[in-house]
């Protein structure tokens, strides 16, 4: 491959085992952008958005930087707020993601690990899309066993996403993450080599 990388979106909604897949790509060599976790950089100890976040939603911030537990109580189910929330996070959020893919521009793949990726219109920016996904009692089961999880809160957070369904219809491939995680590894294995040999394009 020659030219600039391939940039794959990487997406799944809450449970589907996105973060091991992403954990996958980066162990075969591919560079991983995690979208979450530049925003708990962003909102973590000296965090650029601290201080934004704290003067939108006063109480949610501390010597640890953002306290998400209380800042998603103040937005959850508050639409304008999190709205409000999101027009500060996203765009920071995209100037990492700049940096990082000046960083990797030698690289034939790199992979953007970003939730609400169809969501947000994300597909738009990048040249494929992988939806990781799982049977529905699967992904129930994976998010309730999570500490603090509740099914009301589990409920709210699925209402913000894409069905499952409408995602994988919407992909380029799909990972499933039901399976031994040997069978996981392989098809990542699989995709890499085929579009790093533009088989699959």
């Amino acid at each position: 491959m020659t030219g600039k990388p391939l940039i794959i979106g990487l997406t799944g909604s809450i449970g589907m085992g996105k973060s091991t897949v992403a954990a996958m790509f980066a162990e075969a060599g591919v560079p991983v952008f995690d979208a979450d976790a530049a925003v708990h950089r962003l909102q973590g100890p000296g965090g650029r958005l601290v201080a934004a976040i704290e003067s939108l939603h006063p109480g949610t911030t501390g010597p640890d930087g953002v306290d998400r537990a209380k800042l998603s109580a103040a937005v959850l189910a508050n639409p304008d707020a999190l709205r409000a929330l999101e027009e500060l996070v996203h765009p920071a959020v995209g100037e990492d993601r700049t940096a990082f893919l000046r960083h990797h521009a030698d690289s034939p793949l790199i992979v953007f690990d970003i939730p609400l990726l169809f969501e947000t219109g994300g597909e738009k920016k990048v040249d494929k899309t992988v939806v990781v996904s799982a049977a529905p009692e699967v992904q129930r089961a994976r998010v309730l066993a999570r500490a603090g999880m509740t099914e009301a809160k589990f409920d709210a957070i699925l209402a913000r996403q894409l069905p499952d369904a409408e995602k994988r219809a919407r992909a380029d491939f799909v990972i499933a993450t039901d399976v031994p995680l040997a069978e996981t590894r392989a098809a990542i294995i699989a995709l890499i080599a085929c579009l790093s040999r533009d088989e699959c394009r």
